[in-house]
């Protein structure tokens, strides 16, 4: 049985650090308003970065989210398709994992 308490500790905190991030995104991508053609040119090719990197954040997000609602449904730390328990060293990586290292690798 994983610690939960470490666990939860190590997704919230991660969860603030993308809320944090995902805030300076849209800051970042409110912010251009150049008039000169070239600029905006540039601005845009970097707002696409911006966009990527904010749809991984958000991704993310859910995960994490998913993840500690199974930790209030006491179903953390097991895998959601065949239900074996998920390895400390895994969690260790990936917290917000919902699947053991076998389901996760036959899901590609």
């Amino acid at each position: 049985m994983p610690d939960v308490a470490k666990y939860r500790q190590i997704l919230e905190g991660r969860l603030a650090e993308l809320d944090t991030r995902l805030h300076e995104i849209d800051d970042e991508l409110d912010s251009h308003q150049s008039k000169d053609w070239e600029e905006l040119a540039t601005e845009r090719e970097e707002d696409e970065v911006l966009e990527q990197m904010g749809t991984s954040g958000q991704a993310e997000i859910a995960q994490i989210k998913a993840a500690l609602t199974r930790m209030d449904e006491d179903e953390y730390g097991y895998c959601v398709q065949c239900g074996t328990e998920i390895s400390e060293e895994r969690l260790d990586l990936l917290p917000q994992t919902p699947f053991c290292a076998s389901c996760a690798s036959k899901r590609g």
